[in-house]
Parts: C-alpha cells; structure tokens; sequence
C-alpha cells in the first residue's frame, strides 16, 4: 500500500524505537494501530534501534511484553548493520568483539570468528558489563592492527536510575589510548538506513524515516535521501529543532498523527 506524503509516493517506513513506538517500557500512542496497519497490508517495514545488545528475537520478544507485536524480520539493529557492514569489507573475517550476544551472533551469522589472535577488526558494541581486561585487549589488538569498528557512538543510556556510559564513551577510551578513532556503522551514520534499506529491498526515494532525534534519525536520514518525520514524543523539543542547521521534511507530536491521517480512514 502506498500514501503520498510531499511530492513522494510512500511504499517503505524506517521507524526508531525508543522515543516512538515505546517509551520507559509504555506502548507510545498510535505505535500498535500504526504496526497493526504496515502488517495487515502488506507494507515493508523495519524497526530500528541503535541498541546492539539484543537479537532480534530478544528484542521482539521484549516488545511482546510490553504490549506491541514486532516480529523479529522486521527488526535492524545497529549490531547487524554492523555485520552487514564487515561483511562486505572482508568476507568470512574475524573479530575480537567488546560486546553482548546480539552483536556475537549477528557476526557468527554474516559468516565471521570471533578471535583475540590477530583478528581483523576489533568491534565494540553496547554492554553493561566492560572489563578492564577486554578494553585492555582491544587497545593491543587496535595498536597490533586490528581495525577499530564500533556499533554505535551514544556515549551515554539511560536506565531507571539514572545515564550510564555507553559504547561511545569506551570508543572515546580506546581512542585515547591508541590514537585510532572507530569506524561507527549506526546512527547517524546513514550506512546504517541504506543497509536497511537493502534488508526489505526499498528505494530510498519512496522510504519514511520516523525518529525522535535530530542528531541520529533525523540527520541520517535525510543523509540517505528519505523524507523524515520527527516526533515530538521521545527527546526532541520544538525548541531544541531551532538549534539544529537543518529540518525534518515533517514534525508531528507522535505517530497516532499518522494513524488519524491514513489508518483510521481505511
């Protein structure tokens, strides 16, 4: 099913998760109509996330328990940008890898070995348990030369209690110890959307971004050529859009704004 947004006609939607579909563990408003609609006719769909700590199926599973279906096909992560990525850089590689099991098997699934011997990339990726050791690993590896690959680079994450440091701040880590910045595939990258792009076979030109960002979705999006919408349901302000160079080809308060515009008069 197509709908005209602009002067473009729509065919395939990217959508960020936090900030859009779920928040604090809360179904957003609109996000289960709106994936509801997508899956009844057929449109091709990906959700997003920068977050590469769980596979697909732990993600959908996760979202399962919060009320919203998404199945695993239809969820991207920064982790298996990441392995799309290497793949096609050095087939059948090897990586020492900083990180959780969604980004292990994202890799063991593009064909790679996971190795602290001389391994061609070193990867870092979200986790909440970093060691001194593995840090100290990846830096000999990287000073050795061992390519410096990174997921993602959100230096901070929120939790219950409070920000903790993410997979940016140990990449600004190893930086200062080897004097080699990564190679970061996700957001902002736009690597990331045309990687996704790829995955449901979609043209850029006829392909939604939905984001709460300005400095990841919005950016990186219009960086890969699609029409951008932010909502206002996640981080952004309508002041904090005023600081920014550049603008979203739409703003809307959330995505129960696309499901009043298209759903519900189905």
């Amino acid at each position: 099913m197509s709908i005209t947004r602009g002067n473009r006609t729509i065919e395939s939607w990217l959508t960020d998760m936090d900030g859009v579909l779920v928040a604090e563990g809360q179904v957003l408003p609109g996000a289960r109509e709106l994936l509801s609609h997508w899956q009844r006719t057929g449109t091709k769909y990906l959700v997003l996330t920068n977050n590469s700590t769980y596979t697909p199926r732990d993600l959908s599973a996760r979202l399962s328990a919060n009320g919203i279906e998404v199945p695993e096909t239809a969820i991207w992560t920064s982790a298996m940008a990441t392995a799309s990525f290497l793949e096609s850089q050095k087939p059948d590689g090897s990586a020492f890898v900083v990180g959780e099991v969604g980004l292990t098997t994202a890799l063991h699934d593009a064909g790679f070995v996971m190795t602290d011997v001389d391994p061609d990339f070193v990867v870092v990726g979200e986790t909440r348990n970093y060691s001194f050791e593995a840090i100290t690993k990846a830096i000999r590896l990287i000073v050795g030369g061992a390519r410096f690959i990174s997921t993602n680079p959100d230096p901070t994450g929120p939790t219950a209690d409070g920000v903790v440091p993410a997979t940016g701040a140990i990449n600004a880590l190893i930086t200062a110890a080897t004097g080699r910045k990564p190679y970061v595939v996700g957001k902002p990258n736009p690597m990331m959307f045309r990687s996704a792009l790829n995955q449901i076979g979609a043209h850029s030109e006829s392909t939604v971004m939905i984001g709460d960002r300005m400095d990841t979705d919005i950016v990186a999006g219009m960086e890969a050529g699609l029409h951008t919408i932010l909502v206002l349901s996640g981080i952004s302000t309508h002041d904090a859009v005023e600081r920014f160079p550049f603008r979203p080809d739409e703003i809307i308060s959330g995505v129960h704004e696309l499901v009043e515009m298209y759903v519900d008069g189905e």
